[in-house]
């Protein structure tokens, strides 16, 4: 019968024949939806990484990522601190490794500070510096602070802050500038020595930090090292007639104010 019915044909024809068109439109749509799919996909990957990178780098510096060490304060983060946070009363002391006069002032006040810091009476901020690099050239200066930064994500600061102080060379010998030299003072910390502090150190990783703190001392009005303030006033040099006793009652006086 089929034979003799050419129109029922030609219909079945043309129904199987848009059957086929909306098959192929179903595939070029789910096609499409995939490629989508896959191209948000890829632009939320690039978005992710790219949001960490920009929070590795913290900052930028001349077009450089500036890392920060590890409890680094302040409002602009160049700060090492030693203490309780909310000690009544906070020092602030710019220091350079290289400098004779830091190495003086370290030798007569760093036990009272120490002893007025684990009292919880006292809170200090070191703030390190480059400026006899700049004065007489040489990287000592920098390196040896870059490592204090090292030993800051140790937990180890105070500590290597005070071996490279008590073995502090002569002015004019850059030793410190020879990182062997400040992964060997790291030995004599405990704890401190290892792949991690060494990398540091080799790599100079906080370099442009190191950099961003000694800028800001300049910008400070300050011009020598090493300079201390208690809650902001200059308390050292400059005819101020520091001695440890006078530190510890100045201390414990703005605890009771």
């Amino acid at each position: 019968m089929s034979q003799n019915n050419p129109e029922g044909k030609r219909a079945a024809r043309d129904r199987m024949q848009v059957e086929r068109e909306r098959r192929r439109a179903k595939d070029r749509q789910r096609r499409t939806l995939i490629a989508l799919a896959a191209v948000v996909g890829v632009l939320a990957v690039v978005t992710v990484v790219g949001l960490l990178a920009g929070g590795l780098g913290d900052d930028e510096d001349d077009g450089k990522a500036v890392a920060y060490p590890q409890g680094a304060v302040g409002e602009d983060r160049l700060a090492l601190p030693a203490g309780e946070a909310d000690a009544p009363a906070t020092l602030t002391v710019y220091e350079d490794f290289r400098c004779p006069a830091c190495r003086q002032f370290e030798s007569g006040f760093s036990g009272t500070i120490h002893e007025l810091t684990d009292a919880g009476k006292l809170r200090v901020e070191y703030r390190l510096v480059t400026l006899i690099d700049g004065n007489l050239g040489g990287s000592g200066s920098l390196n040896a602070a870059n490592a204090a930064a090292c030993a800051k994500d140790a937990g180890a600061f105070v500590a290597y802050h005070d071996v490279l102080f008590a073995n502090q060379p002569p002015e004019t010998d850059d030793a410190f500038a020879d990182k062997a030299r400040l992964k060997e003072l790291g030995g004599k910390v405990d704890g401190l020595r290892g792949k991690r502090f060494d990398s540091c150190v080799d790599d100079g990783t906080y370099d442009g930090w190191v950099q961003a703190s000694d800028d800001a001392f300049g910008d400070s009005g300050h011009n020598s090292t090493p300079t201390v303030l208690l809650d902001g006033e200059n308390i050292y040099g400059q005819g101020a007639n520091l001695t440890p006793a006078i530190l510890k009652r100045l201390v414990e006086d703005a605890g009771r104010s």
